[in-house]
């Protein structure tokens, strides 16, 4: 099934908020309606799986795993109307030009990622992303200090935030992550 009109959706948040649960969520529904799916993500996220999408729930999703964003026009199908891009925030900038370019052609393009970083920065492309999308959809996880709404990711290092001047990429899950509100993230300078 072709669309009529392509599209950008973003899912976003903080780690723990269930943006690759929706994401599966929507490319399960398309799978059903039986539109081509393809999904992509970056070869540097191999927590869980390497050709899965995977959720911190364990839910899953064949993907293609690729070192840079323009190697998806490689492995893109003709026939394919849905493409879901996990972890976007890992993706090189192109990965913007691409999704653009697939909205263009009439495909359904699904991200998800992280917005902000442990810094509470934003994250890679995508603020961009998000300014292009038709759809934006932020997702919050819970507090691990007070239990309240978390929009944002803390790095902890031996049980202490993270400093400032810390990598901004450092692939990991909860041993390393936890989510917080704003009150209780902390990014030390």
């Amino acid at each position: 099934m072709r669309h009529t009109h392509g599209s950008i959706e973003v899912v976003c948040g903080s780690m723990f908020s269930g943006k690759t649960d929706e994401l599966i969520r929507r490319l399960v529904r398309a799978t059903i309606a039986k539109q081509k799916v393809q999904v992509f993500k970056p070869a540097i996220d191999v927590r869980y799986a390497i050709e899965k999408v995977a959720s911190h729930t364990g839910s899953t999703f064949d993907a293609i795993p690729v070192e840079k964003a323009a190697d998806i026009r490689s492995r893109l199908d003709k026939d394919t109307t849905v493409v879901g891009l996990d972890e976007a925030q890992f993706f090189d900038a192109e990965v913007v030009t691409i999704a653009q370019e697939l909205a263009t052609r009439g495909v359904r393009v699904i991200v998800a990622g992280l917005d902000m970083d442990f810094r509470g920065e934003p994250f890679g492309s995508m603020p961009v992303l998000m300014s292009a999308a038709e759809d934006v959809l932020k997702l919050h996880a819970i507090c691990m200090v007070c239990g309240d709404n978390a929009s944002r990711t803390q790095r902890l290092v031996n049980g202490k935030p993270a400093r400032y001047d810390e990598p901004i990429v450092i692939v990991g899950a909860s041993e390393l992550y936890e989510a917080r509100c704003r009150q209780h993230h902390e990014v030390p300078h």
